[in-house]
C-alpha cells in the first residue's frame, strides 16, 4: 500500500513516488541529538569538576566570547520533484571555535565562577539537540532524498486510509492546463512521418501491393501481403503525436517516458529529433531529466498512474498518447474495483501495458496463459495450498497482499490487448464456468464481470495470419516483421510455428546479410537464431505480415534485401501514388 500527502507518496515495497515514510525521516536525526545530548552532558561533567574553583574568582569584563559557526542547509532541489536518483541530504553542523586556551576569559555579563567549558557545552547540550530534532521534522514534511518512481505499486488517501481513485486522477488532469490527449490531425506531420519511413507508405511497394491484391511478383519471387497488417490506428495515432509534439513545442526538452512504440526504427527517429527516451527497468523510472516546463510524452501503451502523478507534481506538459483501447482496458478493471471484483488480467506481468492496467485495478492477479489460469480455476474450485499458490504466480503478478482463500469470490476478466484473442477468449470462458460451478448461474452475475476489452486490430492481424496458415503448404517461407520487444508480433510468429511453417522473425532490414545471404532471426519463446541460406535458390513464393507498432517502410526494406539476394542487379521499386491510406479507426 501508499500514503498519499497531497502531492507524494510512498510505497510499502520501498520504491516511492516522494519522501520516504516520516517515521523513517525523525529516527536518523533524533537518535544523533540524543547521543549528543549524552556526549555534551558528559562533558559538562568532566569539564566543570577539576577546575571549577579555580576560574570561581575570575571576573573578566573586556573578554570576547568565542565564535559560534553554524553552516547551514545545504541547497536542494524541490524533494517534490521525482529525479532519479536520491540526492545526498547533508544535516547542518555546529561548531564551536574557541581559543586553544583552555583558560580563556569568561565573557561579559557571565555570572561569577560560570567557566566557557560550562557556557558553551550548555548551548551544545541543548543547540545541537534541538537543531536535529529541527532538521528531522524539516524532512519529516518536506520529504526525504526523492527516488525512483515505483511500477508496481498502488496509492491509498492518507486521511481516509480509501483507496486512491485512479480514473478520477487521471481525469483531473485534464484541468491543469497540462495535459493533453487529443490528436491535432497536422497534415505537415503525416507528411513529415512517411518521408521518415515510419508511418503509411503511399508510393512504395506495400502500397502498390494494398492497393492491388496483396500480391506482387519480381523475377522468380512472389511476394504476398497479409490482409491485415502493420500499424494499427492507435500506433498510428500515438507516432504522429509524438511529431506533433515537437512541431508544438520546437524549443522544448521533450522526454518520452518509454519507447513510444516497440518499433526500433521509429524510436530512432524520435532521438533524431532531439527527444530523449527514459530508461526503465523492471521496478522503477528514473524522471532524472525533468524539469518544470519541459514535455513528457506518454506511449502509445500508456504509463501507470504512479507515473502520472510524478509527471504532474513535475508541472510538465503531459501528452498523453495512450491508446483508446488500453484506455478501455483501464476502465474494465477501474469497474471492477468498484464493484469489489478483484481484476484476473490475461497479459505478461512485465510488459508496460500491464503495468499500467494493474495500477488502476483493486486487486488483481496476472495469468500469462491457459495453464495458469486452469491452475486458478482448480484453486476456486477446490482450495489448495495458499503459499503454494502466492509461489506459483510471484508476487510481481499479483496486488500487495493478496490472499487466494478471500479474494477469489468475486473476480472480473480482463487482458494486455495485445495477447492471442483465442487464448483470452478461452480463459473468459473457463473462468466463467468456473464461477457458474462454484455459486450457481443465477448468482453468476454477482461474482463474475467480463467487458470486451480484446483489440481488434490484434485480432484482424492475427485473424489475417490464419487465414495465410489455411494455405500453408503454398508458401516456401513467412516473414514476420516487428519489434523484438513485441508482444503482438511474438504471436503472430507463435502461429506460424504452431503451424510448423518455416517463418523468420525480424524486427528490421538490418538483420538481413545480402552478401553472404544470412539472416538473424528469434523464435517466438525469445531465442535469435543466425540462418545461413535462408533464401533458397529457384522459384519462391514468400508470405509477409508485420506486428501492429510496424510501419510500412520496415517491410518495404526487407523485401528490398530479399529481392537483392535473388537478383544481385536489382534497383528497387519503383515508386507509384497510390489512393491515401485511409487511416483505420480501431
Amino acid at each position: 500500500m501508499a500514503t498519499m500527502h497531497s502531492n507524494f507518496a510512498t510505497f510499502s515495497n520501498g520504491a516511492v513516488l516522494e519522501p520516504q515514510a516520516r517515521r523513517t525521516q525523525w529516527t536518523a536525526p533524533l537518535a544523533v541529538a540524543m547521543g549528543s545530548a549524552v556526549g555534551a552532558a558528559l562533558f559538562v561533567m568532566v569539564a566543570s569538576g577539576p577546575q571549577q574553583a579555580a576560574y570561581t574568582a575570575q571576573s573578566t569584563t573586556t573578554a570576547t566570547p568565542p565564535t559560534l559557526m553554524r553552516t547551514g542547509y545545504s541547497s536542494r532541489p524541490d524533494t517534490r520533484a521525482l529525479p532519479p536518483s536520491t540526492y545526498a541530504a547533508r544535516a547542518p553542523a555546529l561548531a564551536a571555535a574557541s581559543d586553544a586556551d583552555d583558560r580563556a576569559p569568561v565573557p561579559q555579563g557571565a555570572p561569577a565562577g560560570t567557566q566557557p567549558h560550562v557556557l558553551w557545552s550548555w548551548v551544545l547540550l541543548l543547540g545541537v539537540p534541538l537543531a536535529w530534532a529541527l532538521y528531522g521534522l524539516r524532512r519529516g514534511l518536506l520529504g526525504a532524498s526523492p527516488t525512483p518512481v515505483s511500477l508496481h505499486a498502488v496509492a491509498v488517501n492518507a486521511e481516509t486510509e480509501e483507496e486512491f481513485d485512479a480514473r478520477k486522477f487521471r481525469r483531473s488532469l485534464n484541468k491543469t492546463g497540462r495535459y493533453s490527449r487529443k490528436l491535432q490531425k497536422l497534415p505537415e506531420s503525416v507528411e513529415q512521418m512517411e518521408e521518415d519511413g515510419v508511418g503509411y507508405s503511399r508510393t512504395g511497394l506495400v502500397a502498390q501491393m494494398r492497393t492491388g491484391d496483396f500480391k506482387f511478383a519480381v523475377g522468380d519471387v512472389t511476394v504476398e501481403l497479409a490482409e491485415a497488417y502493420g500499424f494499427c490506428w492507435g500506433v498510428e495515432r500515438a507516432v504522429q503525436m509524438a511529431y506533433e509534439a515537437r512541431k508544438t513545442f520546437p524549443d522544448s526538452k521533450i522526454h518520452v517516458t518509454n519507447e513510444i512504440i516497440h518499433n526500433p526504427t521509429v524510436n530512432n527517429r524520435l532521438l533524431e529529433m532531439d527527444m530523449s527516451i527514459m530508461e526503465t527497468t523492471t521496478d522503477a523510472k528514473s524522471f532524472a531529466g525533468l524539469g518544470e516546463g519541459d514535455v513528457a510524452v506518454l506511449p502509445a501503451f500508456g504509463a501507470s498512474v504512479q507515473e502520472m502523478q510524478a509527471l504532474n507534481d513535475k508541472k510538465v506538459q503531459i501528452v498523453d498518447t495512450t491508446c483508446p483501447w488500453v484506455s478501455k482496458v483501464w476502465n474494465a478493471v477501474g469497474s471492477q474495483k468498484d464493484a469489489d471484483h478483484t481484476s484476473i488480467v490475461h497479459g505478461k506481468w512485465a510488459h508496460e501495458e500491464t503495468v499500467a492496467t494493474v495500477s488502476f485495478a483493486g486487486k488483481y492477479l496476472v495469468v500469462k496463459d491457459m495453464e495458469q489460469a486452469e491452475y486458478l480455476a482448480n484453486y476456486i474450485l477446490n482450495g489448495g495450498d495458499k503459499d503454494e499458490f502466492l509461489k506459483y504466480y510471484g508476487a510481481e503478478a499479483m496486488s500487495a497482499g493478496f490472499d487466494p482463500e478471500a479474494m477469489l469470490d468475486k473476480i472480473g476478466l480482463a487482458n494486455q490487448t495485445t495477447m492471442l484473442k483465442g487464448e483470452t477468449v478461452a480463459i473468459g470462458k473457463l473462468l466463467e464456468s468456473t464461477m457458474m460451478q462454484k455459486f450457481g448461474p443465477q448468482n453468476l452475475n454477482e461474482h463474475y464481470m467480463v467487458m470486451d476489452t480484446i483489440c481488434d486490430a490484434t485480432q484482424e492481424r492475427q485473424d489475417a495470419m490464419y487465414k495465410m496458415m489455411e494455405t500453408a503448404s503454398e508458401y516456401d517461407l513467412m516473414l514476420v516483421v516487428g519489434g523484438f520487444n513485441s508482444s503482438n508480433t511474438s504471436h503472430l510468429q507463435e502461429i506460424c510455428e504452431h503451424n510448423k511453417v518455416k517463418s523468420f522473425w525480424i524486427d528490421s532490414a538490418d538483420r538481413i546479410d545480402v552478401d553472404t545471404n544470412t539472416i538473424l532471426h528469434k523464435m517466438s519463446w525469445g531465442e535469435l537464431v543466425e540462418t545461413k541460406e535462408w533464401i533458397p535458390a529457384g522459384p519462391l513464393k514468400v508470405g509477409v505480415t508485420s506486428g501492429a507498432s510496424t510501419p510500412d517502410k520496415a517491410i518495404e526494406d526487407v523485401l528490398d534485401k530479399l529481392f537483392k539476394i535473388k537478383d544481385p542487379n536489382f534497383k528497387g521499386i519503383d515508386p507509384k501514388e497510390c489512393a491515401p491510406m485511409v487511416s483505420p479507426t480501431h
